[in-house]
């Protein structure tokens, strides 16, 4: 299961430690114009040692395509691309070769396949998504085509929550912020929070949003492959997710139906809805609206402290482990998440166009 997408697939492949992380892309449209500067941004993004906040792991993380580009321009074929990692230190994972850490998927790794690669993590590494950020740059470039936009950001870090609703953000600002909140005052706070789990060699969750903006109405399918359901299988593949709502989600439990139907009205637009507790999506097809949701991610669980765990002999051992993390995965996650939000659009926009065929 390295595939993702059933008309715009992504099929990845490479390991923390290997030589490169790779992918191919299948079922791009021809002709979709390619911008090497945007590209390399979305990668930016989500690289390594960015900033204060995230590890020190320097890599360049510059893409080269291998084929499925010509003059500029995607030709409709199979679009192969590699990133080479640089600055992998596989020494600081030699003591923990035999060792099952915590929370990880050394165990069930090990136990599924009776191998694993122990450098980083391997294939279970979200080194991994620098293929989905790839592909998803490349999905946002057609999305764009059409008008779309897909803004994700930090609204929240640990028990610091960001008391905005969407539709009062400056999303312009989210990148001017290294923990990548569009809120200067709620930032300022997020930052402290990690700079108090890096200091104390811990680590903190917290929850990504997204909203995706001018959707056309009749994506998804209205038994299997519903809209939502692709976006959170999308999200939840991503390392170290625990949870997805989107619309009113867990919250709209405590309101009654009369609260939280969604009236129909009839605008200069077209039929749009009063409010939008279904989050853009209604029997597993967009209505037009917005669609928005959220993703939370766990603290991650490599702490750089001691904890008790045991080994491949079932003996019980204490590690200490060394390297570089990070103590907070949520600035590095943003772009991911729209990316992968990118793909599924993309792949049910493709979808749509066949069954009106």
């Amino acid at each position: 299961m390295n595939t993702f997408g059933r008309i715009f697939r992504l099929t990845s492949f490479g390991e923390s430690h290997g030589k490169g992380i790779g992918g191919i892309i299948d079922g791009c449209p021809a002709g979709l114009e390619i911008d090497p500067g945007f590209i390399q941004n979305e990668l930016n993004r989500r690289k390594p040692g960015q900033s204060k906040i995230t590890t020190q792991r320097m890599e360049p993380d510059s893409v080269e395509f291998l084929s499925g580009i010509f003059e500029g321009k995607t030709q409709g074929t199979p679009i192969a691309f590699i990133i080479w990692n640089k600055d992998q230190e596989s020494k600081d994972y030699d003591e923990l070769k035999n060792i099952f850490r915590p929370s990880h998927a050394d165990y069930t790794y090990t136990q599924k396949y009776g191998t694993r690669d122990h450098r980083g993590g391997g294939r279970s590494s979200a080194r991994e998504t620098i293929a989905r950020v790839v592909a998803g740059s490349i999905a946002k470039l057609f999305l764009k085509q059409s008008g779309i936009e897909i803004n994700a950001y930090v609204s929240q870090v640990g028990e610091i929550k960001l008391s905005k609703l969407n539709q009062d953000l400056n999303f312009s600002k989210t990148e001017e912020s290294i923990v990548r909140c569009p809120d200067v005052e709620t930032a300022k706070k997020m930052i402290a929070r990690i700079e108090e789990a890096g200091r104390n060699h811990d680590t903190v969750g917290g929850i990504i949003s997204c909203i995706a903006k001018r959707i056309p109405v009749g994506l998804g399918e209205p038994v299997f492959g519903k809209l939502h359901a692709d976006l959170g299988s999308a999200m939840l593949g991503i390392n170290a997710v625990k949870g997805f709502e989107y619309g009113s989600g867990f919250e709209g439990t405590k309101l009654s139906g009369s609260q939280h139907n969604d009236i129909f009205i009839k605008t200069e637009k077209g039929v749009q809805t009063k409010t939008n507790n279904s989050g853009g999506i209604q029997g597993g097809i967009s209505n037009g609206e917005d669609i928005y949701f959220n993703v939370a991610f766990k603290p991650i669980a490599t702490l750089l402290k001691e904890q008790q765990t045991i080994n491949k002999d079932n003996e019980e051992v204490v590690i200490n482990p060394k390297g570089r993390h990070d103590p907070c995965v949520l600035p590095r996650a943003v772009p991911i998440v729209e990316a992968m939000a990118a793909l599924v659009l993309v792949d049910h926009i493709l979808l749509s166009k066949i069954n009106r065929l």
